[in-house]
């Protein structure tokens, strides 16, 4: 009997041990990191170029899905609602800090939902305007938007787009409404400021550098509190005026809530080993994109600034009733 019992222990022993050691160590099959937006755009473009050096540091694939439609929360609810495995990842914008004010009705809740990973990227933005609008500095254009705001256009790339946020903060600081002009993405709000047909424009600086270089757009001021390396004489509106003035596109990558905290840990260290990466912080800065300080590419280093930025931009939103549809 003694024998008998010491047999079934051993094989219990043996087979708990075994099952350990048979457990196959993350990641041991291609990992997808969804993005919320078409192919080409530039949270679509960050999250190709850290895909390869994360995977390689991985020992796997990642590939990148596009998951495209309601400003990016049909993606978050698809990854919220994922398995917590570690093998769907997600990157999103700041849109993940404005959807619980934009939507009325939200399928997720970006404080809840998702475990953090870190901060990946901040893309600046410059406040532009045509050519040949009459003010030409930032003291003038305030002067003459006081006196002319009913007849002053300012273009934006549609509801909850970044560049309608930061135009909502200008006119909410300088205490104006302005006439707001909807496009269907900054690249057609961009060629018809280019073209004079209308009249400021706050837009990211991965695609309006050439056009400041070429004096073709009239630039009042970066929306960041410090100036920028591709723009170094061009002043921040904070340093004229706008006190805390800070707007930017910065990108944060989540996993679904409850992915354990030992895979957290390796794609975290993936993270900041693509962002370490000497091709990949050259191919950002030819895109006047900024890596973040590594200090901030941490869970809690991007959980706190997404639970500031809701805090920052909700009110923002909900004054101006900017609801998306």
């Amino acid at each position: 009997m003694k024998l008998k019992t010491a047999i079934l222990a051993g094989l219990c022993t043996f087979f708990a041990t075994g099952s350990i050691y048979a457990a196959d160590p993350y990641p041991n099959k291609p990992i997808t990191l969804v993005v919320p937006f078409a192919a080409g755009g530039p949270t679509d473009a960050v999250a190709r170029l850290i895909a390869v050096p994360m995977g390689k540091e991985l020992g796997q694939t990642i590939i990148v899905e596009n998951t495209v439609g309601a400003g990016g929360t049909i993606a978050a609810t698809r990854v919220a609602r994922a398995n917590p495995d570690g093998y769907m990842l997600f990157i999103h914008h700041m849109g993940m800090s404005t959807a619980p004010a934009l939507y009325k009705k939200l399928a997720f809740d970006p404080m809840k939902d998702f475990e953090y990973i870190g901060q990946v990227v901040d893309v600046p933005m410059v406040l532009l305007g045509r050519k040949n609008f009459p003010a030409n500095n930032f003291k003038e254009l305030e002067a003459y938007i006081k006196v002319n705001k009913e007849k002053v256009t300012l273009a934006n790339a549609g509801p909850g787009a970044v560049s309608q946020l930061c135009g909502l903060l200008f006119m909410s600081r300088e205490g104006v409404e302005l006439t707001t002009v909807p496009y269907k993405g900054t690249g057609p709000a961009l060629t018809d400021l280019l073209g004079g047909q209308v009249d400021l424009l706050c837009d990211q600086t991965t695609q309006t550098v050439p056009y400041i270089k070429d004096n073709l757009v009239k630039t009042y001021g970066v929306t960041t509190p410090n100036r920028l390396s591709a723009l170094p004489n061009i002043p921040t509106l904070d340093e004229q005026g706008l006190k805390g003035f800070d707007v930017k596109v910065w990108h944060g990558m989540y996993a679904p809530k409850g992915t354990p905290p030992a895979v957290l840990d390796k794609v975290n260290k993936a993270l900041k080993a693509a962002l370490n990466n000497p091709e990949v912080k050259a191919r950002l800065a030819e895109s006047n994109i900024e890596v973040v300080p590594m200090s901030k590419v941490t869970p809690n280093g991007l959980k706190d600034h997404l639970e500031a930025e809701i805090n920052k931009w909700g009110p923002v939103i909900r004054k101006a009733g900017a609801y998306a549809d």
